[in-house]
């Protein structure tokens, strides 16, 4: 039986207390520089006021989800979130197994300074994953001066999420001793002994996904299935997800059968999780992220059920722990 087990609180306290070499595998999407997410933020973004949070009414007739507005860190802020990641990186250093993974989700303008703090960590830097999808971010002209220069942008057009990944350094002489002892060092292959690529194209989370999980950063199924059934490269181990949210990478997890953990310090989003894990997890059965391509599972159209017909019930074979 898989099991999963939900955290509400501080992930650093957790961590600090986590018996070193513990965890096999982290994948996380947290929130830069703890300010979006930070109590004042997130009480404007459910209050639809904005604050640090864009909401654009619509674009094309298309209602746009709220984005944090990464750019608007100073210096100072900007160092402050390398030094939280060298604060984190060092506490999830303690507790992974060496050659464990650590993928964290990024932005183009910030990524340099969580490298820059996972280094000073202790970690390895493995490359970068490129989730492939068309976002509203970017593009836009001159504020309060779009007429004036209709042809001048101020940025670039999104298109990209960068997964960074990192790796703990082995402590064996090779990386097959490593994964003998550890059962870490190396990503899981594809199906097929097809390698794991630098690139994955991912759609917009689906609106059956977003009906369960109603979060601004909702990840969709396909994309963290493929990503965090690599993170082990013998499918055995635990993974971590200290900055949950609604859970997308928990219920990744339980679907592709590994252990997970998951931390949420929002009281909102933690509720939120242990309702919408099960029901995420239960989605596209046959899809277990072992092929780039669903059509590959054999369910070409892949119905997702309406979230009335998902259940606790729904998903075999996994039970669950909660803990303030």
């Amino acid at each position: 039986m898989k099991v999963f087990e939900l955290i509400h609180g501080d992930c650093l306290p957790w961590l600090r207390s986590r018996e070193p070499h513990s965890i096999h595998a982290v994948c996380t999407d947290p929130p830069y520089g703890l300010i979006e997410f930070s109590e004042k933020e997130i009480e404007k973004l459910r209050a639809g006021k904005g604050g640090i949070w864009r909401l654009p009414p619509n674009m094309n007739g298309s209602l746009r989800d709220p984005l944090p507005r990464f750019t608007v860190l100073n210096e100072q802020q900007k160092q402050a979130l390398a030094d939280f990641f060298r604060t984190w990186g060092s506490e999830v250093y303690r507790v992974a197994v060496p050659g464990a993974h650590v993928v964290v989700a990024g932005n183009s303008y910030l990524q340099h300074y969580v490298q820059s703090g996972m280094l000073r960590a202790g970690f390895e830097i493995r490359g970068t994953i490129a989730r492939l999808y068309q976002s509203f971010r970017g593009g836009d002209r001159p504020k309060n001066a779009e007429a004036e220069f209709p042809d001048v942008g101020v940025s670039l057009k999104g298109s990209y999420e960068p997964w960074m990944l990192f790796r703990k350094p082995i402590s064996e002489q090779t990386i097959a001793a490593n994964l003998r002892r550890w059962k870490t060092g190396g990503l899981r292959m594809l199906r097929d002994g097809k390698p794991f690529p630098e690139v994955l194209e991912s759609g917009k989370t689906p609106r059956a996904e977003e009906a369960i999980a109603d979060h601004p950063c909702l990840k969709p199924q396909h994309f963290m299935r493929i990503l965090v059934r690599a993170l082990l490269p013998l499918g055995e181990g635990l993974v971590l997800d200290p900055f949950m949210g609604a859970g997308a990478t928990i219920a990744a997890a339980t679907r592709v059968g590994y252990g997970s953990i998951g931390i949420e310090l929002d009281k909102g989003y933690f509720e939120l999780a242990q309702t919408a894990i099960p029901k995420l997890a239960a989605l596209y059965p046959l899809f277990l992220g072992d092929v780039l391509d669903r059509l590959e599972t054999g369910a070409p159209q892949m119905t997702a059920p309406s979230p009335a017909q998902l259940t606790m019930s729904s998903i075999e074979a996994t039970d669950f722990t909660l803990r303030a």
